[in-house]
C-alpha cells in the first residue's frame, strides 16, 4: 500500500498508521522496526514526524504466525476476481489475534480463494479491508487484490462506503431520530475498551427508532465514521447500551450481542459500478426480538 501525506503533517508515523489502518501501535511499531514500512524509500523510526508529500509504503507482516487455510462454510453474497462480500455469523472472529489463530473468517477465506487475497494488512489479515466484532453479525467487504484493497481503504477513510446496522438497545429511546457526534479513543485505564473522550477521533453515529418495546428499543444506525466499537460506545454513552454487549452493557450467556451489520453500499473498486447488499437478521436475533416484544 502506498500512502501520500497531504494532511497529518508533523504526526508520528506509528500514530498515523495505527489510526489509518485501525491496528495496534505495537503491531505497527514492530513492522516499522522490521523494515516493512518505508518513507520516501527509506527505513525510519516509529517516531518519525510526517512531512507534506511524504510517500509511505506499507507491507505489514506478522512473522510469528503462518495462517492456515480452513474449510469453513462461508455465506458469500458476491464474488468476482477483485472482491467478495461475505455475511459473517455472530461468534466468528474476523482475523486471528490474542492467541486465537484458528476458526476465523480469514482462515476460511484463505481456503475458499486458494490464497488469492490481498496481503497489504499482513499474513494474518489476508483480504481484510475492515472488521466487525466477533459477536456482531453481518456484511463485510473482502479484497482479493492489493489494488482493490487500497481503493476500498481510501473509500472507507473518505466516507464513500455506506453502512447500516440494526441494534437492540436497553431502555426506551423517546426521540424518533438522533445524531451522536462524540470523539472516541482508547480508555485510559483499560486498553481493551474504547470510550468517548476529549482528544479522541471524531465519531458520528446517526440512529432511527424502528420499534419500541417495554424495556428496549430496536434501532437502525448509520455510520458516518468507522471507529472501533463505535455504535457500542456511542449507545452506551447515551445510556442505551446494546443488549448483551459484554464490554459496554449487561451481558447474558443466553444470547449473543444484539448488533447486525445489515447493509453495505459501495462503488466497485475496479468496475466502478455502485453495488449494495442487504443481509437479513439471524434467527438468533429474531428469536430474541420475540422475547423482548413479549416481555
Amino acid at each position: 500500500m502506498e500512502l501520500k501525506i497531504k494532511d497529518n503533517v508533523n504526526e508520528r508515523l506509528d500514530v498515523y498508521l495505527s489510526n489509518y489502518l485501525d491496528e495496534s501501535r505495537s503491531f505497527i511499531t514492530n513492522n516499522i522496526k522490521n523494515g516493512n514500512v518505508t518513507v520516501n524509500g527509506n527505513i525510519v523510526k516509529s517516531g518519525y514526524k510526517l512531512k507534506l508529500y511524504d510517500v509511505i509504503n506499507v507491507n505489514l507482516k506478522d512473522k510469528e504466525v503462518k495462517l492456515t487455510p480452513e474449510d469453513i462454510k462461508l455465506d458469500i453474497y458476491y464474488e468476482d476476481d477483485d472482491i467478495l462480500v461475505v455475511n459473517k455469523p455472530s461468534g466468528m472472529v474476523v482475523h486471528p489475534g490474542a492467541g486465537n489463530f484458528s476458526g476465523t473468517l480469514a482462515n476460511a477465506l484463505l481456503f475458499h480463494t486458494n490464497g488469492k487475497l490481498s496481503d497489504i494488512n499482513g499474513d494474518v489479515r489476508p483480504g481484510i479491508v475492515h472488521r466487525i466484532d466477533k459477536d456482531t453479525s453481518g456484511l463485510l467487504l473482502v479484497s482479493k487484490t492489493n489494488k482493490a484493497h487500497q481503493i476500498l481503504s481510501d473509500d472507507f477513510k473518505n466516507k464513500r462506503i455506506k453502512r447500516k446496522y440494526i441494534a437492540l438497545v436497553s431502555g426506551i429511546i423517546l426521540e424518533n431520530t438522533g445524531k451522536i457526534d462524540a470523539p472516541i479513543g482508547r480508555k485510559d485505564n483499560d486498553r481493551i475498551k474504547m470510550a468517548v473522550k476529549e482528544g479522541g477521533k471524531r465519531a458520528i453515529t446517526n440512529f432511527k427508532v424502528l420499534e419500541r418495546y417495554n424495556n428496549s428499543t430496536l434501532i437502525e444506525c448509520i455510520l458516518e465514521t468507522g471507529r472501533t466499537h463505535q455504535i457500542r460506545v456511542h449507545m452506551a454513552y447515551i445510556n442505551h447500551p446494546i443488549i448483551n454487549d459484554p464490554l459496554y452493557g449487561t451481558c447474558s450467556n443466553d444470547y449473543g450481542q444484539m448488533l447486525h451489520a445489515g447493509y453495505i453500499g459501495f462503488v466497485h473498486p475496479i468496475k466502478k459500478e455502485f453495488m449494495e447488499f442487504n443481509s437479513p437478521l439471524e434467527k438468533r436475533f429474531l428469536d430474541i426480538l420475540e422475547t423482548f416484544k413479549n416481555s
